[in-house]
């Protein structure tokens, strides 16, 4: 089916990518219908998708003039969340006999911490709607503005003829040979030879190149001295990300390298130093901004007491708030050119690359930063306003998140950096030192995804925690009689006796390492399972146990989503199948079992059942190549 999608024209590519986002975006529909008519207040709690009893903090206008409010939860913090930046949401009450009404308008978060969001409203009527009942409750609703931005990108690629973005299109997807610039190398004796050359490809690439950063090799520091350099010879650039956190990383060492950084839309980490370069931050700072606070003061006061003058004030109200309004225009468009105008790179989320403030505006170069994770239509958003594209991340990582079934063996869940990388080849640098793990723990995944071209830098290849360790161990449980269950609150797969185990092994290792060495060396551990049911549960055993009380700060338990770009120095895995019938589930998706293994520094200790795992030829050979090293030794 690749072969065949690869030799279709990129019209006809382009139009295929738009009906399997058509299914997507009828699947996640249909879905959000059925989980706000079906499911009950507790289960949509336990998904992420629901905080009920909500307490309603102050409200106040923001920079850009919106109405917020802030709300927070004070029950069930064990449970992650899925409210971030950008996300549209529905506020509800609940009678008494459980049933659920939504408020009637659409809000959408601006902020979003474990316990506490910011969300704008659509204004005094919402505020006053919300504030008329005692218990509320807030739900994410169906992304609809995220959707019709990609497909109107797609429209534009499909539709764009005789210009650059017509020539972008047929070299990225089609058949037209990127070209090259001859440029002298530049010496980078600070960046390791893959690292120099990527960097090098990157200022000789006219149209396209890739940064293919396998796991611990340096993407970053790469990337961020790609765009340092090419600010020597532009301008401006724009650097983009799928996700809020993503684009925080890198712009944050952007700014630790001195570059001023103007950042669309919300940090996922609110902390003073990210917040000092958003848009909303640099405009509420900006000396004109007090005039433009004033007048939309008093615009609003003056609209308020409109419905109590006679016929002649209201025309005079209305020819005075006509004048305000020009000179807030006025004021607006002058804060914008300046801000635009004083900063060298433009930081957003792919989606939020359309903001308004965006529009018109085009750059020499885009930077897309953990493109193996974004749709391609995404990245066709951004694409649109630029002349050539930088991809950077690693396709054999995690892949974007795609809810159809269906939409994703069509296709959608390819990328286009790694369309980019099957197709031109020529266009692609591989880092292949990695600064994190013992060379047994990179070994394996080095021969499965990389072709064994990575290397354990010297610093870092023999480095463990105690002498004598084995820096790999397998647990098998297939002798213990654990079964997994399904949680259909959760729809998530549990398995409470590798859980109990998995504590048990790890209270062994940190008495086996010293409690007092763990404390004073600051040696931290991270927990994974594929399965959010498997995490909570884990979570929920952690805070009854005593022992652990003293390492909470160092233990960190996460699903392989949530550990994407971490990394600890131990590492235990929960794999959680456990079945007669072999059936394993989203273990099938290889790219994720990449990413949970090569988290780990010095140590790595999986937790599976080998009668269930093995009919799979790469847990079979994961266990062959930890039963073999640890032979040796």
């Amino acid at each position: 089916m690749k072969d065949q999608r690869s030799l279709l024209s990129a019209d006809h590519q382009l139009l295929l990518q738009r009906s399997l986002l058509q299914q997507e975006y009828e699947y996640e529909k249909n879905e959000y219908a059925k989980q706000a008519e079906i499911q009950g207040v507790e289960r949509k709690i336990k998904r992420g998708i629901c905080w009920y009893p909500l307490s309603v903090g102050r409200s106040y206008y923001n920079a850009m003039n919106s109405l917020a409010v802030e709300v927070s939860r004070n029950t069930d913090t064990e449970t992650e969340h899925n409210f971030e930046y950008g996300r549209p949401v529905r506020f509800f009450h609940q009678s008494r006999d459980g049933k659920i009404t939504f408020l009637n308008f659409t809000a959408t978060v601006s902020y979003a911490e474990e316990n506490r969001m910011v969300i704008l409203i659509p204004g005094q009527e919402a505020l006053a709607a919300i504030q008329s009942y005692d218990t509320l409750g807030i739900q994410l609703y169906f992304d609809e503005t995220s959707y019709k931005t990609m497909f109107e990108a797609l429209n534009d690629v499909i539709n764009a003829k005789n210009n650059k973005l017509a020539d972008l299109k047929e070299i990225l997807i089609g058949n037209q040979k990127p070209q090259r610039r001859d440029l002298f190398p530049v010496r980078f004796p600070w960046l390791n030879v893959s690292q120099e050359k990527a960097v090098n490809e990157v200022l000789c690439a006219k149209e396209v190149a890739v940064v293919h950063g396998p796991p611990g090799t340096g993407k970053t520091t790469t990337l961020v001295e790609a765009v340092y350099e090419t600010l020597h010879r532009e301008n401006q650039v724009l650097v983009c990300a799928q996700s809020n956190t993503a684009v925080d990383w890198i712009a944050e060492k952007l700014v630790d390298r001195g570059v001023p950084v103007l950042r669309i839309g919300n940090p996922a980490r609110v902390n003073d130093k990210m917040l000092s370069f958003t848009y909303e931050r640099q405009f509420e700072n900006h000396p004109a901004y007090s005039e433009l606070w004033g007048i939309r003061k008093a615009i609003r006061e003056m609209a308020g007491t409109m419905r109590r003058k006679s016929y002649e004030e209201k025309e005079k109200i209305r020819n005075r708030l006509h004048k305000l309004r020009d000179r807030a225009t006025e004021l607006e468009i002058l804060i914008n050119e300046e801000l635009f105008a004083n900063a060298r790179v433009i930081a957003s989320t792919l989606v939020s690359s359309n903001h308004r403030v965006m529009t018109g505006r085009h750059f020499s170069t885009l930077f897309i930063d953990e493109a193996a994770q974004a749709l391609e239509a995404a990245c066709w958003i951004a694409i649109r306003k630029t002349d050539r594209v930088v991809f950077a991340g690693d396709h054999c990582q995690l892949p974007p998140t795609i809810k159809c079934i269906e939409a994703a063996r069509g296709g959608l869940n390819r990328t286009l950096m790694e369309k980019v990388c099957d197709r031109k080849p020529d266009s692609v640098s591989l880092l292949t030192i990695q600064y994190r793990m013992n060379e047994s723990i990179m070994k394996f995944p080095a021969q499965w995804f990389y072709d064994g071209q990575l290397q354990a830098a010297s610093e870092v290849k023999y480095r463990g925690i105690l002498d004598y360790d084995t820096p790999i161990n397998w647990i098998d449980t297939a002798d213990m009689q654990f079964h997994e269950e399904f949680r259909a609150e959760t729809a998530g797969r549990i398995n409470k006796q590798e859980a109990e185990l998995l504590l048990e092994e790890l209270e062994r290792y940190i008495r086996k390492i010293g409690p007092e060495r763990i404390l004073e060396e600051q040696i931290d551990f991270g927990i994974i399972s594929p399965y959010k049911a498997q995490i909570q549960y884990l979570r929920s055993l952690m805070k009854k146990s005593s022992f652990f009380r003293p390492f909470r700060k160092l233990i960190t338990i996460h699903t392989v989503d949530g550990f994407q770009g971490q990394e600890r120095d131990v590492i235990f895995i929960s794999l959680v199948r456990a079945n007669e019938d072999g059936q394993i589930g989203f273990l099938n998706d290889l790219r994720r079992m990449n990413v949970a293994i090569t988290r780990a520094r010095m140590k790595l200790v999986i937790l599976g059942d080998s009668s269930t795992l093995q009919k799979h030829s790469f847990y079979r050979k994961l266990m062959e190549y930890i039963e073999e090293i640890n032979g040796e030794e």
